[in-house]
């Protein structure tokens, strides 16, 4: 709850203090690349952790960054003029779109365990159709609206929450297979495991640091969008090739370099461009939604894609058991039908950054920023309450 709070704070703020075209690029490149390090020094620790002391303390460390991050926080940032909207807080929209994004979640999370056909899972998403309809209705209906319409339906930052959130929808699941292969198949210790995806994180950084930014003001955000999608869904193409036997260095590596150079160069892009010409009071809600579409996106993601893998990794087991015949024949059958089982389900993440680089590609109007911070094509429409 806390850090659905954080999130859209930390961009908006970015969005109103940051208005020269260059400085943008460079500032939503850094924001790109601390998130990239961040994550890095996640898979390290929680590796370092999990190994030499207990899991739990993945949870306690978590206690001092956010004493640190609090005080600089409370210490350095200030508000912009004009930056904080004070209209009535819409109490009817909080509730459904919560209850509408909570039903269809766990209804993804239901569906791994329990099964597309169970009662509860579809009833949970014929419960979260109807409730995010009726926020659609109230939210078009009340004075003071949480997520103004217009913020959505601009065809560029739809195609920004569209494009993420399905391109994060392969990311997420390909985290959890990649970790699972390690560990299991590979027989990788956490610390290892931590270490083995430093290359995506490296690759995230300089996408976003240098290849994001630097193109940002030369680029459309769509072509800059679609072909990072693109080049992250050739790193997937080959994971998608894994097997028992594959080397780190040779399949596993060049897949992750691949992978965070195309999301790095993403990042910018989608971070700036849902707030790029919108009042400053409606940033925190633009921002808000790009949070929304990852997290949502990552959810649903981790659910399905383990569902995918599941399924496959049943069916494959089923067919091939038979034919072993002493008990290490049958470990390897196993072991197989998991690989097997994350191959399809990478299969379809490699589809997924497809859909989300065509996406892109469509709906992405807007043109690049121009040197001198003035948008050459982008038709952002900004209307006042």
């Amino acid at each position: 709850m806390f850090g659905a709070l954080l999130a859209p704070a930390a961009l908006s703020l970015l969005a109103v203090m940051f208005t020269d075209a260059k400085e943008r690029a460079k500032a939503f490149g850094i924001y790109g690349a601390i998130a990239g390090g961040g994550s890095a020094v996640g898979f390290i620790l929680g590796g370092v952790l999990t190994e030499y002391l207990d899991w739990r303390w993945t949870f306690f460390v978590t206690i001092p960054f956010a004493i640190v991050a609090a005080a600089g926080a409370f210490f350095v940032v200030r508000e912009p003029e004009g930056g904080r909207n004070r209209s009535p807080l819409d109490i009817p929209g909080v509730v459904l779109s919560t209850l509408g994004l909570v039903c269809l979640v766990y209804g993804f999370t239901r569906a791994e365990s329990d099964g597309w056909g169970d009662t509860t899972t579809i009833s949970l998403f014929v419960a979260a159709v109807v409730l995010l309809l009726a926020f659609v209705l109230t939210e078009a209906k009340v004075k003071a609206p949480l997520l103004p319409l217009r913020v959505v339906t601009d065809r560029n930052r739809g195609g920004v929450y569209l494009s993420l959130g399905i391109a994060v929808i392969a990311m997420f699941g390909t985290f959890l297979f990649l970790t699972y292969y390690l560990q299991v198949v590979k027989g990788y210790s956490p610390v290892k495991s931590g270490f083995c995806f430093l290359p995506m994180v490296a690759g995230i950084m300089v996408g976003s640091t240098q290849i994001g930014t630097r193109l940002m003001t030369r680029v459309p955000a769509r072509f800059l969008m679609g072909s990072g999608f693109l080049v992250a869904g050739v790193g997937l193409f080959l994971l998608a090739q894994l097997e028992i036997g594959s080397s780190y260095a040779s399949t596993v590596l060049p897949a992750l370099v691949l992978l965070g150079l195309g999301m790095g160069t993403t990042f910018n892009p989608a971070m700036s461009l849902p707030t790029l010409g919108i009042e400053p009071r409606e940033a925190g809600v633009a921002s808000a939604m790009v949070n929304t579409s990852q997290q949502v996106g990552g959810a649903i993601g981790t659910a399905l894609l383990n569902t995918i893998a599941a399924s496959a990794t049943t069916l494959y087991v089923q067919d091939h058991i038979a034919d072993a015949a002493t008990k290490p024949q049958q470990q390897l059958v196993q072991l197989q039908g998991v690989v097997h089982g994350y191959t399809n389900a990478i299969w379809f993440a490699v589809g997924m950054l497809m859909l989300a680089a065509l996406i892109a590609l469509v709906l992405i109007n807007a043109g690049h920023a121009g040197s001198e911070g003035v948008e050459d094509e982008v038709a952002v429409p900004v209307v006042a309450h």
